[in-house]
């Protein structure tokens, strides 16, 4: 994916890291961390690790982004019936269950189409977890004065607009 990037993004520094202890030289005014990438992250004391490595990279008033699949809607996900999207001729089909102590298996399979009746499946299994609300929020005031929560169901997109635009 670097490769790709670095094709796309002619002007950017790019970095392989692990998240939970990334040191990089430079600070930044926000960071971003998207696509639920932190519920990859299995132990709640390296969720702390995450936090406090952005806030040693943020510079004075900066910010830190970033979105989870909560408690709340990974028991929806395993809940639910597997998701099924057909894109051209191919097929993903992703089914999340429960893992023991709270996490969830996302299997992903795509079967690829390779002509007339033959397919390639591809497929990968993906752990998340994730933890109580109470405890990320008190983890993040140990590291930043401001923490913000936004429930995108319930944030109407102006309210999400302003407190992204407005946090520091």
């Amino acid at each position: 994916m670097l490769s790709v990037a670095r094709k796309k993004v002619l002007r950017s520094k790019l970095f392989r890291q692990d998240m939970v202890d990334f040191r990089i030289d430079g600070r930044f005014d926000v960071i971003l961390c998207v696509f639920d990438s932190i519920n990859h992250v299995r132990r709640f004391s390296d969720w702390k690790k995450v936090f406090a490595a952005v806030r040693r990279h943020l510079l004075p008033g900066g910010c830190f982004i970033f979105d989870i699949n909560t408690q709340r809607k990974l028991e929806r996900l395993i809940a639910g019936p597997p998701w099924v999207h057909r894109f051209g001729r191919n097929l993903l089909i992703i089914d999340v269950t429960a893992l023991p102590r709270g996490g969830s298996n996302w299997n992903v399979k795509v079967f690829e189409h390779l002509n007339s009746s033959r397919y390639a499946l591809h497929e990968e299994d993906i752990v998340e977890v994730s933890f109580p609300l109470p405890q990320v929020v008190a983890a993040l005031r140990a590291h930043y004065m401001k923490v913000r929560v936004i429930d995108p169901v319930r944030s109407t997109e102006r309210e999400i607009r302003e407190a992204i635009l407005h946090s520091n």
